[in-house]
């Protein structure tokens, strides 16, 4: 093998590449989302700088089923996602995920820098009336979201405008004597949207302590909204938003 060869290599190992090349194309992406209001000092805490809340004291919590995912196959996702502002440009910051699919963590972690964790996660319709998403953390039931199926329509045009908002990750990467390889903030719009049905309802969840699955770090003081909507979508390739490391540097 040349250096030229290795080099062209995707992803570990270089045997059988982990991934496929992205830009990833989702087709029927399903979420479901809990909005509610939490603790200004939590969030706060799960900020990093120069990320800062955006002043609404609101956490996202979402499971998202992904039947159909170029290069990362089929599977499920649960994690929690807090709005913010970068020098005054509103995004959201992707605080935890939880998923059971090793190429799509294997993926995340290492190009975008998504802060993935195996867990989980499952969105049902239970009884033919109550949307559920369940996260299983190690065999014990962590989170628990619950909306009404289908109870109030959306705009299809605002739910797109919602999916396209810059979204932001925290990539931590090791250099083999433990000091930070890369500390970035990187950021990324996900593109080429359709949304085929969005609804909207009153909902619940219930987050349960867990040591290494944290979502319960995050309480739930009130509700703001449930959300239920279906895009097809693509995750292109991201960009480096702040680098600690050469901050460091220059500072």
């Amino acid at each position: 093998m040349t250096s030229e060869d290795v080099l062209s290599l995707q992803s570990m190992p270089a045997a059988s590449a982990s991934y496929g090349r992205p830009p990833c194309r989702f087709i029927n992406r399903e979420f479901f989302t809990v909005t509610y209001k939490s603790d200004p000092a939590a969030i706060r805490e799960a900020v990093p700088e120069p990320l800062e809340p955006d002043g609404s004291n609101t956490v996202t919590y979402e499971w998202i089923k992904m039947p159909d995912s170029s290069g990362l196959g089929s599977y499920e996702e649960s994690g929690i996602v807090i709005p913010c502002t970068y020098h005054g440009e509103a995004c959201n910051f992707v605080a935890q995920m939880y998923l059971d699919n090793a190429p799509a963590i294997l993926a995340g972690r290492e190009i975008w820098g998504f802060p993935k964790k195996w867990g989980h996660p499952t969105l049902r319709v239970d009884e033919t009336e109550t949307l559920t998403g369940r996260l299983i953390y190690n065999n014990v039931l962590v989170a628990t979201g619950t909306m009404p199926f289908k109870y109030n329509t959306l705009d299809k045009t605002e739910i797109a405008k919602t999916i396209a908002k810059k979204q932001v990750n925290l990539k931590l990467i090791p250099d083999v004597d433990g000091n930070p390889a890369i500390a970035q903030l990187v950021s990324y719009h996900l593109e080429d949207i359709t949304v085929k049905g969005a609804w909207s309802g009153p909902a619940r969840l219930n987050l349960i302590p867990h040591v290494n699955a944290p979502v319960a770090d995050l309480p739930v003081k009130s509700y703001v909204e449930g959300r239920h909507f279906i895009a097809d979508l693509t995750l292109p390739y991201a960009s480096v938003m702040y680098d600690y490391l050469k901050d460091r540097k220059e500072n």
